[in-house]
């Protein structure tokens, strides 16, 4: 196994060319594992730190653009009003040492349904910025960026630069079921972010099927049937049928965390809380303006 050190971002692409098979590594929290437990051992190792281009956050055309060697702690620390669905998930991650070292970047890299950043990448409607030396940078909605268990849209010879993210215009929660507090693999997770300027829903579910998932009829559903004039709370029967649909569109399999089962469950009932919270955040904010 060799290991790749470029000196800046563009050396970075001209080696992932050279280097197809090659695998990024930045914070080395999921990739560490892999090689510690001899789970996958390739032949490149490329280290992306030097990059400092992709370690800074900027605001463009009204959005974030969040580099992909961007901390899970800045976020939290920094971004909690403007991306809250994103900076809750991301307080969720691992212990405090992995959450100064890991990024989204390598969370969408690893692509493992139960990734953490996931749901809430989701429901706020993230783009992927992906580039590569021959073809240049090409955005990828975070719809298509998933393809199957740990497989995601990138071309081999790609990287991922940054991810776009509008700032919350309305209440964002994430929820995540896990066999003790922290330091934990989600049995499953959602995440649900209320758009207000549009009245739409955004939603999110982890490690529930062989990608992180979007519930489109539980949003579809909750966008038609809210009461975005009417700051009232929300009906018993219009939460439980959300939470109904988000477990519908669940795909969980069996396996050592949980059962499908009562990964239908868990998320139907965080489905529930989450938009209860939200919506209690929304009403507040009705009365206040």
């Amino acid at each position: 196994m060799e290991f790749l050190r470029p000196n800046d971002w563009a050396h970075a692409l001209e080696l992932k060319a050279q280097h197809p098979d090659a695998v990024p590594i930045q914070g080395g929290t999921d990739v560490m594992v892999e090689l510690n437990f001899d789970r996958h051992r390739p032949g490149y190792v490329l280290d992306l730190n030097p990059c400092r281009e992709v370690f800074g956050v900027d605001r463009t055309d009204g959005q974030l653009r969040i580099g992909s060697g961007v901390p899970y702690v800045k976020i939290i620390n920094r971004y909690g009003r403007e991306l809250p669905g994103l900076a809750q998930a991301s307080r969720t991650v691992g212990s405090p040492q992995i959450r100064n070292r890991g990024t989204v970047g390598g969370n969408l890299g690893g692509a493992s349904p139960a990734g953490d950043a996931h749901p809430a990448l989701l429901a706020a409607n993230a783009v992927v910025e992906a580039e590569s030396a021959a073809r240049g940078t090409r955005m990828i909605p975070i719809d298509d960026f998933y393809v199957w268990v740990k497989k995601n849209a990138l071309e081999p010879d790609e990287l991922i630069r940054a991810v776009w993210l509008k700032p919350a215009t309305g209440p964002q929660y994430f929820a995540k079921v896990g066999t003790r507090n922290a330091m934990v693999i989600a049995v499953c997770s959602f995440a649900i972010a209320l758009h207000t300027d549009t009245r739409t829903v955004g939603t999110g579910i982890g490690s529930a099927g062989p990608t992180p998932l979007r519930a489109v009829a539980a949003q579809d559903f909750l966008a038609a049937n809210l009461p975005w004039d009417n700051p009232i709370p929300l009906s018993e029967e219009l939460a439980r049928e959300f939470g109904a649909l988000v477990s519908q569109a669940a795909k969980p399999i069996d396996d050592v965390r949980g059962t499908a089962d009562y990964r239908k469950h868990a998320l139907s009932v965080m489905a529930r809380r989450a938009l209860g919270w939200a919506w209690t955040d929304y009403t507040a904010e009705r009365r206040a303006a």
